[in-house]
């Protein structure tokens, strides 16, 4: 019985799936204006979205945003791709997220989700985690986790999936 508790335990991360779409969910930028994330994805004129789930008490994710900042210039410009990094942080930790990201100079466009209702929408458990999204909203592809050297492994998926799209 503890066997297949365990492999359950295991496999239930992996049966959980984001839903096809991109919900409609009201995030916060650093200046605290209301966005739709759904806005923020289909209204930027680029083909591809890079939607990366991360918070500032989380080492993985913050080596995953520095990771990807030398490597992002060339994604925009080779893919069409913008970033999306999506804070979530409650209210105890985001008063860290706008002097963290100055400290970094990252160039994407940061929002905090402080109720983590757009986490929750797309079946999110830990971060970091990173979905790639079309300009039609279509969740195209989803990671959980972060070791080093995955920035790679999603540039060969944003050159793969730039093509398709």
């Amino acid at each position: 019985m503890k066997k297949v508790i365990s492999i359950l335990l295991i496999l239930l991360p992996l049966a959980l799936t984001a839903q096809d779409v991109l919900p409609s969910v009201k995030v916060k930028d650093l200046n605290g204006q209301e966005k739709d994330i759904q806005e923020l994805v289909k209204n930027n004129g680029h083909k591809l979205t890079v939607i990366d789930f991360w918070a500032t008490w989380c080492k993985p994710c913050r080596s995953e945003l520095e990771n990807i900042s030398s490597l992002y210039p060339d994604w925009q410009k080779d893919y069409d791709v913008q970033l999306i990094a999506v804070s979530i942080d409650d209210f105890r930790t985001q008063g860290q997220v706008k002097p963290y990201v100055n400290s970094q100079g990252f160039d994407y466009k940061i929002v905090i989700d402080g109720n983590r209702k757009l986490f929750r929408a797309v079946n999110g458990v830990t971060p970091p985690m990173t979905l790639v999204v079309n300009s039609k909203g279509e969740i195209l592809d989803i990671e959980h986790g972060y070791i080093e050297g995955n920035e790679y492994v999603l540039e060969d998926k944003l050159a793969e999936l730039y093509k398709k799209n």
